[in-house]
Parts: structure tokens; C-alpha cells; sequence
């Protein structure tokens, strides 16, 4: 069951409420997404994409410029900086108090996000692994941290993937980063299993049979599963054709205590909260309902 108590991150001194979970709306711009329909590759497209992620109920957009699909290519540090300063130059005209999150591994890519445009968090898929000042640029940086589990990097994290035992592996790892990261003195942690990051699909949907498990944890948790191969591997269909069960996947996180989803399609998502919360007996504004038949 998810913990109905108020739970906050302050993002450059907002409150953000997790009281009921929040959809997080994935912008890309990157040219080579695993998901083709999320690549935003004009200024038009990012700026529309923007909209719709707020106009469907969005609480946090991800911008990112660095494919992190299995196998993709490497991209420079130049690179990643050019586009994201194109892309959140747009985000901050379409939509300035947008909550904004940044997706990098790269301590100096984060501080520019934060610096010249205001971003509000930093989700970092390889926990500090990739680069060894981003612990300490966040302290500096003052903003909450998604501490994410990878196993491997991006070109390799899919090769062979193994564990002694998934569920305490990651949360091994993840209360091992925690630690360093309040050592370090970052105060507002979030963290992510990082499924489909150097895991089996039998790996993932252990994970997600035991995502109660990561409240031991005491942060926030994010889940990631929307649109991924641990659906449309084992439906034998298609990045494209996997709403369903990405849908099915939330409402899943959602009865097992997640606090964010990342999200391709915000609609689906936000309804998909609105229905669990519900059924869970607190309406979406955290009053207390009583239900007849």
C-alpha cells in the first residue's frame, strides 16, 4: 500500500506534494530513442510536446539529450550540452515555472541545466558511477538527486546482466549510494530500481513483484517502465503497441507504493493514478472517501 502521508521534495525552494503521485513527462532530444514517437528533433516539436505534457496533467517534464537504449552510441559532452541548451531555451518560453528535470550522468551537463536555466532536478541513471563530482556538484547545486540502479552503462548494461538476487542487489546498491549521497550533503534523494538497466525480463518483474520492499529505503521512489522491452518482449509486439501494458505496469507501481512515473503518454498516466487512488480510498486530492456498492 502507498503511504498517503504528505511527502515533499523541495525543488529551488518549491514544495513538490508526493502525497499523490506525480507523472514525470519524458522530453527527448536525442535522434535515436528507443521509443521513435518521443524523439523531438524541431523546435515546433519540442515546444508542442511541452504543452501537451502540461496541458494533460504533467508535474515534472525529463529533458534529455543522451540516448540511454541499449546499445546506443556515445555522445559528447558538447554535443548533449548543445542540445539541451536548444531544447530547455524552448521549455523555459513555452512554459517558464515548469518543474523541470534533467536527464545526465555528467556532472558539468548538470550544473549548466541548473545554472543557466533553472532546472529543478537531476536524474542521474548510473548513481554517480559514470562521474565521480556529480555527488558533490548536486551538494553544491542544492536541487533533489534521482539515484538510479544500472548495472553496466548504456552500451553494455544488456549483454548479460546477472545477480545474486535482484531485489537485494539493488537495494543493497541503492542504500549504499544513499548513504554517500547524505554524506555528501544532498538532502533530497528520489530513487529508482532502473528497470530495463542491466536487468533480465524475469530481473524486472522481480522487481516489480517486490517494489514495496523499496520503502525500506525511506525516499521517494520513482518507476520507469513505460513503453519498455519488458512489455513488448513479452507480448511479442512493439515499443509502439505497448500502452496497454505500460498501463498495466503503473497501476501496478502505484498499488506497490511509486511516488513519480516516467512517462511517454501523460494522459494514460495521470488517469491511471486518478483511478488508483480511488480505489485505494483517498481521492486525488487526499481527502478520505467512503465507497458504497
Amino acid at each position: 500500500m502507498h503511504n498517503t502521508s504528505s511527502r515533499y521534495i523541495n525543488a529551488n525552494g518549491r514544495l513538490i506534494d508526493l502525497s499523490t503521485p506525480l507523472i514525470m513527462g519524458i522530453l527527448n532530444l536525442t535522434p535515436d530513442s528507443f521509443y521513435a514517437a518521443s524523439r523531438m528533433q524541431t523546435d515546433d516539436s519540442i515546444a508542442l510536446r511541452v504543452r501537451q505534457i502540461v496541458d494533460e496533467g504533467g508535474g515534472i517534464i525529463d529533458v534529455g539529450a543522451y540516448s540511454s537504449r541499449p546499445g546506443a552510441a556515445d555522445v559528447s559532452p558538447s554535443e548533449e550540452m548543445s542540445r539541451l541548451r536548444r531544447g530547455l531555451s524552448i521549455v523555459r518560453r513555452v512554459c517558464p515555472e515548469a518543474v523541470l528535470s534533467v536527464d545526465t550522468f555528467r556532472a558539468d551537463v548538470a550544473r549548466m541545466c541548473v545554472e543557466e536555466f533553472g532546472v529543478d532536478i537531476v536524474n542521474d541513471i548510473s548513481a554517480g558511477a559514470l562521474d565521480a563530482d556529480m555527488f558533490a556538484t548536486v551538494a553544491r547545486l542544492g536541487v533533489p538527486y534521482v539515484l538510479m540502479h544500472m548495472q553496466g552503462t548504456p552500451q553494455t548494461m544488456q549483454a548479460a546482466p546477472t545477480y545474486v538476487d535482484p531485489v537485494c542487489d539493488v537495494l543493497q546498491f541503492l542504500a549504499t549510494k544513499l548513504q554517500q549521497l547524505r554524506e555528501a550533503g544532498v538532502c533530497d534523494i528520489i530513487v529508482d530500481p532502473g528497470f530495463g538497466f542491466g536487468k533480465t525480463l524475469e530481473d524486472n518483474y522481480r522487481l516489480l513483484a517486490c517494489l514495496d520492499d523499496f520503502r525500506r529505503l525511506d525516499a521517494p521512489l520513482l518507476v520507469g517502465v513505460s513503453r519498455k522491452s519488458m512489455i513488448y518482449k513479452l507480448l511479442g509486439c512493439t515499443p509502439e503497441e505497448s500502452l496497454n501494458g505500460t498501463t498495466v505496469l503503473h497501476t501496478l507501481s502505484l498499488c506497490h507504493g511509486a511516488d513519480i512515473l516516467r512517462v511517454h503518454d501523460v494522459r494514460p498516466a495521470v488517469e491511471t493514478v486518478k483511478i488508483v487512488s480511488l480505489y485505494r480510498g483517498v481521492s486525488p486530492e487526499g481527502a478520505a472517501v467512503t465507497l458504497h456498492n
